[in-house]
């Protein structure tokens, strides 16, 4: 089993009809027909939504995917109309709302790659691939793809796995044509975000993307370039052939998968809540990725 520990209640908001309860958004539609995105503080691993949450977290994610849509605007634009509280909402969704044009999704999840780790890594271990596309032998944890590779995944439902799909499985359900451009789309914003990293002294070493569609116009959506889409390491500690630092939830699933936690991650109990110290160091990384990307004090 997998999913909520314990599933939250939507905020009820005078005007906005609740949509959905994801891992960490809550989604409402407005009366104009806007969606409203509200990025709470809730973490999810090994499939779980924690019983934890991490604070301030929600935010930083709201205010990276802000600063990173500003600086991809022109090789895509993206779903924002703005960040205004709506009115008679809760003071705590301010810095984590984002009022959305309705995109029609598309039903792909598109990840770009650039160096072996995670997934991969054990697919490349047992078959010299990843998600079907061959790579040279020799490489290791953490080694730099000889070029970003597009490995496309169909989304899964709250507590399951996102499925990877060979890319010509995408150009078959959603069109040749569409699949090509969002594997373009993909690898442009992902060349990108590694530059703008690089300048700051980070590794993008993955990242994923959601796309949908407004008036035929390719459109980004949810979160782009944040520590829960993303992998991101210190460049000036990489060293291929271990596990890298990473600003990720790395510290949690350590913590769950370690004796400390009891808990069997591979057994159908919901897992524990987590130490103090735990969820205080998760916060420290995520704000440290903020600040060391956008230049800016949390």
């Amino acid at each position: 089993m997998s999913g909520f520990v314990t599933k939250p209640e939507p905020v009820q908001v005078p005007g906005l009809v609740h949509l959905h309860t994801g891992k960490v958004r809550d989604l409402y539609r407005a009366e104009n027909g806007d969606l409203v995105m509200v990025a709470s503080d809730r973490t999810s691993a090994f499939d779980w939504v924690l019983p934890n949450e991490i604070p301030d977290k929600g935010r930083i994610l709201t205010q990276l995917s802000l600063w990173w849509f500003e600086r991809i605007a022109d090789l895509v634009p993206n779903h924002v109309v703005s960040t205004e509280v709506p009115v008679g909402a809760p003071a705590d969704w301010a810095g984590r709302t984002m009022i959305c044009r309705n995109l029609e999704m598309i039903p792909v999840e598109c990840v770009a790659r650039g160096y072996l780790t995670g997934s991969g890594l054990k697919e490349y271990l047992a078959d010299r691939t990843v998600c079907g596309i061959a790579l040279p032998e020799g490489l290791e944890d953490g080694s730099e793809l000889p070029a970003p590779i597009y490995t496309p995944a169909l989304k899964a439902e709250v507590g399951e796995h996102d499925e990877n799909v060979p890319y010509e499985e995408t150009a078959r359900r959603i069109g040749a044509e569409l699949a090509a451009t969002l594997r373009q789309t993909t690898l442009a914003v992902y060349s990108r975000a590694q530059d703008v990293a690089r300048e700051r002294g980070l590794i993008l070493a993955d990242t994923k993307f959601e796309f949908g569609l407004l008036d035929g116009e390719l459109v980004i959506g949810d979160e782009v370039l944040t520590p829960d889409s993303s992998r991101y390491w210190p460049a000036d500690e990489w060293k291929p052939g271990q596990s890298q630092p990473s600003f990720d939830k790395q510290i949690i699933r350590n913590w769950l998968a370690s004796p400390a936690s009891g808990w069997d991650p591979s057994g159908e109990l919901p897992p524990p809540a987590l130490p103090l110290e735990v969820v205080e160091h998760t916060r420290a990384r995520y704000i440290e990725a903020y600040e060391r990307l956008t230049g800016l004090s949390w």
